[in-house]
């Protein structure tokens, strides 16, 4: 009825719209696309799996933006498959230009289409006037970076936009050659570039920095933000980079989620500890994961939760949270140096009994 619409959900038309990618036609794939997303994998047969029916609502979807889509026969291709990057037998590789992308996102129509609408968009967004920046300023849960610059032509800006290409969509970079707005309110000089971790006030200053590389490497020494929100378009990729020997890893349910999240922002900026990595989970962006998750690690969902998680082996040690009131600061701060230093119990020795009497 007319109640509904522009409330049309998509749901599959039957129509195949993904394509075998062979030695044949894969250069013809390339270049007819801007955009270009790949499932590496190996034929079976029956009806279509999960991530092929994924990949055929995407295309319908995204059918009038410009973005391929094609599958990569693992078994048969695999020298091909090599060439072109596919590095991992069953993810989806997203085409660019020059760039290879691994979708590390949930696999589901919605992320996918989400993450490469993002992929479509240009790796570098202009920032101008109040308006813009506001904008700018409210980006909270994302790494980005703004750098003040004389034109396009400029060296510098050249060098920003060449190392943005390398890390879209996963950080946003952002420019302005506006000197009496953007750059006077930010305190940027020219051809200054600024870097802020999620969640963090104060950002850290490249000066100056000509050439790609230079952005390059400071960016892979910083990316391994303190505090950073997992979101469903990037979730494995966020997961592992926050990873290593254990991450700590906090769970917010609203409404007092968010009263949490602040504690954890004071805990951030204030921390010391290099290999302290904090994820904000909030589950309601993973609603398929919540039963899991509790099951998992012996945790009731209901409420915020903080624990230390080993990645591997996703054992696990959690936080005993009292009925009212939350933890401050100081308090969650101590108890993740006493965890991560191995001071009682971690997450290589906590077993499922104790997970239990801590719930308790």
């Amino acid at each position: 009825g007319a109640a509904g619409q522009g409330l049309d959900f998509p749901i599959p038309d039957g129509r195949a719209r993904v394509v075998p990618v062979t030695p044949q036609n894969h250069r013809e794939m390339l270049q007819r696309f801007p955009v270009l997303a790949l499932l590496d994998r190996r034929p079976r047969p029956g009806p279509p799996r999960a991530q092929e029916q994924v990949l055929e609502l995407a295309a319908q979807v995204l059918e009038d933006k410009g973005v391929g889509f094609g599958i990569v026969d693992a078994e048969k291709d695999a020298d091909m498959a090599k060439k072109l990057g596919l590095k991992e037998e069953g993810s989806i590789y997203v085409f660019k230009g020059d760039k290879v992308t691994k979708y590390d996102g949930e696999l589901a129509a919605d992320t996918l289409v989400e993450f490469l609408l993002d992929v479509l968009e240009d790796p570098v967004e202009f920032i101008e006037g109040d308006h813009e920046l506001r904008a700018f300023e409210n980006i909270e849960d994302d790494p980005k970076l703004i750098g003040y610059f004389k034109d396009r032509d400029s060296e510098y800006f050249q060098a920003f936009e060449a190392a943005a290409a390398g890390f879209h969509p996963y950080v946003s970079f952002f420019a302005t050659f506006d000197s009496k707005v953007v750059a006077k309110k930010l305190d940027l000089r020219l051809n200054e570039i600024e870097f802020y971790e999620p969640f963090m006030e104060e950002p850290l200053t490249i000066l100056w920095a000509s050439s790609r590389e230079e952005i390059v490497a400071f960016l892979e020494e910083h990316r391994r933000t303190t505090l950073r929100k997992l979101k469903p378009e990037s979730t494995y990729e966020t997961w592992v980079r926050a990873g290593g020997d254990g991450a700590p890893h906090p769970h917010m349910s609203p409404p007092d989620g968010f009263e949490f999240l602040d504690i954890l922002k004071d805990v951030a900026r204030d921390n010391n500890n290099p290999d302290l990595s904090i994820l904000w989970i909030d589950p309601d962006d993973f609603p398929l994961l919540i039963p899991y998750w509790e099951k998992t690690f012996h945790i009731d969902l209901s409420r915020p939760r903080i624990g230390v998680v080993n990645v591997t082996d996703t054992t696990s040690v959690w936080m005993e949270l009292g009925d009212e009131d939350l933890p401050g600061p100081d308090e969650v701060q101590e108890w993740l140096e006493a965890v991560l230093e191995g001071a009682g119990d971690t997450p290589d020795h906590h077993s499922e009994d104790e997970e239990d009497d801590d719930d308790d």
